[in-house]
């Protein structure tokens, strides 16, 4: 070599660069804890636990009415969690109640608004995701603060389709709608 061997410092080996890696995981997961319990950037996600409670809701309240739904839960980005037909539901009030779901969660508010919506602006009915019929609300957690996803009920009329949906979301303790 050139004579510069052992000049200078020693390059570290992978044991010793391992506590300064652990060092700053822990560190990254102490930051992240801190900014969760004050609200600032994680907020509760709608799990496969909270949407099963929420289909018990609905079927719940479904059931108490003598009506069938086909129920879908969505995330806070649109995508199914949990999904139930009930009995005497086919594949298109499943595939509508998802798109309810979806245009509620991803819009923050429910399909019967989005239908008075349209009334108002014109326009509207043609945005992407927006679905003009009742039946989907958004689904936010206990506070009414944080949009967590949407429910989408289809299979009885609008209206029913409507309350079965806010029943669930209610069932499992949060709001279909803000604050």
């Amino acid at each position: 070599m050139s004579g510069l061997s052992g000049v200078g410092p020693k390059p570290l080996t992978l044991p010793e660069l391992f506590p300064m890696r652990l060092f700053h995981a822990l560190l990254a997961a102490a930051v992240m804890a801190s900014a969760s319990s004050h609200g600032a950037a994680f907020a509760r996600t709608l799990d496969a636990k909270l949407a099963q409670r929420i289909l018990d809701g609905c079927q719940a309240h479904a059931k108490s009415k003598g009506q069938s739904h086909a129920i879908a839960v969505v995330d806070a980005g649109g995508h199914p969690v949990a999904m139930l037909r009930m009995d005497g539901n086919g594949p298109g009030p499943m595939a509508f109640s998802l798109e309810k779901a979806k245009a509620a969660a991803l819009w923050g508010f429910s399909t019967e608004g989005m239908e008075n919506g349209a009334k108002a602006t014109p326009g509207f009915a043609n945005a992407p995701h927006v679905v003009i019929v009742a039946g989907g609300v958004p689904v936010f957690d206990a506070d009414g603060r944080t949009l967590l996803g949407g429910v989408g009920a289809s299979g009885e009329a609008p209206m029913d389709d409507a309350a079965c949906a806010e029943a669930g979301v209610l069932a499992a303790g949060l709001k279909a709608k803000r604050g």
